[in-house]
């Protein structure tokens, strides 16, 4: 990477350090190091939510998933502005008038300690494979930019924000989010801008190119529990997935308990409620229009620089005469674009054969033109050439599927490049200064989020645990040196699991798959507590009965979508826990 590109990351990582150091000054009581006293304004508490979930994995792993398969992806988020309501008017008034530091700690006095503790246990289980994600998503950039082997990439960013979020407690967190989420949507806008100007087609063009290969196609009616990104599946399983990890994960809850007041923290939430859904289009759209770029210029065949050499090493002779015929498909493709977009071509190729894959016919004849002044026959070869584009964008395709799969055979891992897509765009076509803002960038998302998960986690482990059942008359200063190792500890977890976390696929989808296994059931727990008929035996055993229900569904019927399985765990906690409550009476 060019040295002003490092410039440009090192003076913002080091400007974000210093101003976490100096805000942590002063922080000597466990409610202003885990809640920052209760006086945060809404917009920063606001901005905050958004920049612990708009991650380094939304950075790459959704605008991958823009690339490879369009804005579909958006429908994941339809059931936002609905949890956000709800949520304004039933748990944050119930937690913030509890005057608790984490969500699990009012379900002791609603219930009792057991439903209490494992709550609070899953959570950490959940957040703690989240968080090594989290790390993941960057370490795949570094990774990918260097050579250098994963563990030390996983280390070089897990480390100083372990380091950072260790000195700097909620205040430092929630204000280095705000300038981190100004920096996040100034590089995307500055990414869509480059693209634009770059690219040999208008964005009308782009758009048109684009759509012709599906990946506009925002909505998706179709009621398949299959099938993950449907606009159903959005709705009714997006609402439960939103309401629990805004409702009932510690990293989002400890946002709002930390707001001036009740109307704060409501105003707080609407702001991701108005605001999510076009930030993630824009998202998503940086890497349809990525996608659009390769059609006119050479694309790697692997996107995966480590795969790349593997495969190139012990199959080099197969490899060179699969990247042979990989580049005179991408020289048809892109006179087919050409064509299709109304651009001349230096040399007409010939239309492939309805839905073929097939090498490059060895006689180009150029296409036939269509009438000036007749409309009709005009159509009726921009259709032509546009079947031409698609048909020579699956040969495409199909070669990439062929390396793909030697990849997965040579390394035996698997091969799914999405996460390499924009690390390699980024490096290898912004110009100098950009490409450093993009990849600052991509660590600002990384540390926001990162250091959110663990201040959470920390939180969680002391006073869910150490302060209930181990200390629980120890001093402030005691919490907070204990903290401060529970921090490292989740650190430490957290990158374990991001070794492991990069070869998954789709680190967005990734994420949510592990929240997502757990989310349902904590849901229904807080769904019940708020309910005057439910004992607390009953919320236990509902509480694994849910997780249970759903661990039959992952593994027995891997088929069904992973955000139904939000659905399923709250359905059966409810079901079980109302069952087992008996007549209406006061909670036990």
């Amino acid at each position: 990477m060019h040295p002003v590109n490092w410039l440009i990351v090192g003076v913002y990582v080091a400007y974000v350090l210093v101003d976490g150091i100096r805000r942590a000054r002063g922080t000597s009581e466990i409610e202003g190091y885990f809640l920052a006293s209760r006086s945060l304004p809404w917009w920063a508490v606001g901005l905050s939510v958004m920049a612990t979930q708009l991650s380094a994995v939304t950075m790459i792993g959704t605008t991958g998933q823009g690339a490879t398969d369009g804005l579909r992806f958006v429908q994941f988020y339809f059931g936002l502005p609905l949890a956000m309501v709800i949520l304004g008017v039933t748990l944050v008034p119930f937690l913030r008038g509890a005057g608790v530091y984490t969500a699990y700690e009012y379900l002791e006095r609603r219930f009792d300690s057991r439903t209490r503790a494992l709550t609070a246990l899953l959570f950490l289980l959940s957040r703690g494979m989240s968080c090594g994600v989290i790390i993941a998503a960057p370490a795949v950039v570094f990774s990918a930019v260097f050579g250098w082997p994963l563990v030390w990439s996983v280390a070089l960013i897990g480390i100083p924000t372990v380091a950072y979020t260790m000195l700097g407690g909620i205040q430092a967190v929630t204000w280095a989010d705000v300038k981190q989420m100004i920096l996040i949507v100034f590089a995307l806008l500055a990414v869509v801008v480059v693209l634009i100007v770059q690219m040999p087609v208008s964005p009308g063009e782009a758009l048109h190119i684009a759509g012709a290969t599906g990946r506009l196609q925002v909505f998706d009616f179709s009621f398949n529990i299959n099938e993950t990104y449907t606009f159903w599946s959005g709705l009714i399983g997006g609402t439960f997935l939103m309401l629990s990890y805004f409702g009932t994960d510690q990293s989002q809850v400890q946002r709002y308990l930390a707001a001036k007041s009740v109307d704060a923290a409501r105003t707080s939430l609407l702001m991701s409620a108005y605001w999510k859904i076009p930030l993630q289009a824009l998202v998503l759209l940086v890497g349809v229009m990525v996608f659009v770029y390769y059609e006119f210029s050479p694309a790697p065949l692997l996107y995966n620089p480590a795969h790349e050499a593997a495969v190139a090493d012990a199959r080099g002779a197969e490899y060179q005469a699969l990247q042979d015929r990989y580049g005179e498909a991408l020289e048809l493709r892109e006179g087919a674009a050409r064509r299709a977009a109304g651009l001349p071509t230096p040399a007409a190729t010939p239309p492939a054969p309805p839905g073929a894959a097939a090498a490059p016919q060895a006689a180009p004849t150029p296409a036939p033109a269509a009438a000036p002044n007749d409309p009709a026959a005009q159509d009726a070869s921009r259709q032509a050439a546009m079947d031409d584009f698609l048909a020579r964008e699956a040969s495409v395709q199909e070669i990439r599927a062929e390396a793909l799969a030697m990849a997965e055979q040579v390394t035996g891992e698997p091969s799914r490049d999405v996460n390499y897509i924009i690390p390699r765009f980024v490096l290898g076509e912004l110009p100098i200064g950009l490409a450093g803002l993009f990849i600052a960038a991509i660590i600002a998302a990384a540390m926001s989020s990162i250091s959110s998960e663990l201040n959470s986690l920390s939180t969680t482990s002391i006073i869910d645990f150490y302060r209930r059942w181990f200390r629980p008359e120890a001093s402030d200063a005691h919490y907070l040196k204990v903290s401060k190792v529970a921090t490292a500890f989740w650190g430490v977890f957290a990158c374990f699991v991001a070794v492991y976390a990069v070869s998954l696929g789709s680190l967005i989808e990734v994420v949510n798959r592990f929240g997502s296994f757990f989310y349902g059931s904590i849901l229904g727990v807080f769904l019940l507590a708020m309910l005057p008929r439910a004992r607390g035996i009953a919320a236990f055993t509902g509480l694994i009965a849910g997780m249970g229900a759903v661990a039959a569904v992952t593994f027995g019927a891997p088929s069904v979508s992973f955000l139904w399985h939000n659905v399923i765990g709250a359905g059966v906690v409810l079901a079980v826990g109302m069952a087992l409550s008996g007549p209406r009476r006061n909670s036990s």
